[in-house]
């Protein structure tokens, strides 16, 4: 998946490279021809490139309007003093690489970001470290840009931050390799299309790790959300592939690993969910398929909404989960077969590695805090245990069709 990035990041940055025959190099620092990034911005050109010395640079807003190349040499600081966005990008075919911007301004009408680009298209934002920002990364309107190992870093309450990457009306994007923390999402899409999110660590974000909405045929591949205040949410989407993500430690009242709402055709494959008080929350959800997954010690490894059809949850793995399964309705329409429960407790008399006898993974007594949250306090009396095993024998609450039929003996090796 490494060289996928790689080979996509290089075929963006060619779109930089510009047969220019006047192309130039701006040196900026002490000892410079220019002292501010400002001053070589007004005398380059398209194709041009700005390298910009090590040291401190408090320049209020820089505006980039050209297609030019900013390089850093030595992590020079850009300083934003608390009152201005740092970068503003207008330009298509600009990148930005190797350096620290901190201290943005804040603003409760303005969304004021470490770096802005607005309607810009093929810009590469790279190797830089955001520090103190109230927005992050923020791409508006913008096409085929790569947001490629960046570090990024807020310590504001929900209240008073913006979100580290946010990308609003793109389409092509690729964010790769970066890290977030603190901010309010870790990453935010909203009207994002056939994009790719791969190989980033999102944690302790005071609200969702990843959070995208109305954003469709994107791919989220290899990333890590962890510790953050509501896990990850993806709403009113089609087209989605989750593949190879780690949702670990998402904790808290209201809090998940995943939470999928109004999602169709889409599939989530080989993640891994652990200790979450919710592992995934379907809630409206067609024609997903769930395969290959491991549950291991969440509260609930799966709260699967009435409003769910079609469905598919198979061949994953549900090892030392509070409640496997939970449903708030007596009709369920999705199908659970060829996977791993632990709590099973069927017979295999003919050695095939299937179960003889179908699993029923709802218990009576998460029906019951389904509807009677505060009947938590009884977990693991005696009378649970007894109408838990009175249900498994004599169903008459618990969805009829709600079993998987081929319960796996043993854990598949994922």
């Amino acid at each position: 998946m490494k060289s996928m990035i790689t080979i996509l990041f290089l075929f963006s940055c060619c779109f930089f490279y510009h047969p220019t025959l006047n192309a130039a190099t701006y040196f900026v620092g002490k000892n410079k021809p220019f002292s501010s990034i400002k001053q070589a911005l007004q005398h380059c050109k398209n194709g041009d490139t700005i390298i910009v010395e090590t040291g401190l640079y408090k320049e209020g807003e820089i505006i980039i309007d050209k297609a030019v190349i900013l390089k850093g040499n030595g992590q020079p600081v850009l300083d934003g003093n608390h009152q201005y966005q740092i970068i503003t990008v207008k330009a298509d075919y600009v990148s930005i690489d190797g350096f620290k911007l901190q201290h943005s301004g804040k603003s409760d009408v303005n969304d004021i970001a470490a770096i802005k680009v607005f309607n810009a298209n093929y810009v590469t934002i790279s190797n830089n470290i955001i520090d103190d920002a109230f927005w992050g990364i923020l791409l508006q309107k913008s096409n085929h840009c790569t947001v490629i190992n960046n570090r990024l870093k807020a310590y504001s309450n929900e209240s008073n931050s913006g979100n580290g990457i946010h990308c609003w009306k793109g389409d092509s994007l690729i964010i790769a390799n970066n890290t977030i923390t603190g901010h309010r999402d870790g990453i935010y899409f909203e009207f994002v299309t056939n994009s790719i999110i791969q190989n980033n660590i999102s944690e302790k974000n005071l609200r969702y790790g990843l959070h995208f909405m109305f954003s469709h045929n994107d791919t989220y591949i290899s990333n890590r959300f962890q510790q953050n205040g509501s896990g990850v949410a993806v709403m009113y989407s089609h087209g989605v592939k989750m593949e190879n993500n780690s949702f670990i430690e998402n904790w808290g009242d209201g809090a998940y690993g995943l939470l999928l709402k109004e999602i169709t055709d889409s599939y989530i494959y080989h993640n891994r969910f652990l200790r979450n008080t919710i592992g995934i929350h379907a809630e409206g959800t067609t024609r997903i398929k769930v395969e290959k997954n491991i549950f291991s010690n969440n509260g609930w490894a799966m709260r699967v909404q009435a409003s769910c059809s079609d469905n598919n949850i198979l061949y994953n793995n549900f090892q030392g989960n509070t409640f496997d399964i939970a449903t708030n309705g007596s009709l369920m329409l999705n199908k659970f077969d060829h996977n791993y429960w632990d709590k099973y407790e069927g017979y295999d008399l003919n050695k095939d590695n299937i179960g003889d006898v179908p699993y029923r993974p709802v218990s009576l007594f998460s029906m019951i805090v389904e509807r009677n949250p505060s009947a938590m306090m009884l977990f693991r009396s005696f009378m649970v245990t007894l109408f838990d095993k009175t249900e498994k024998v004599l169903p008459g609450i618990i969805p009829e069709n709600l079993k998987d039929n081929f319960p796996l003996m043993k854990p598949l090796a994922l």
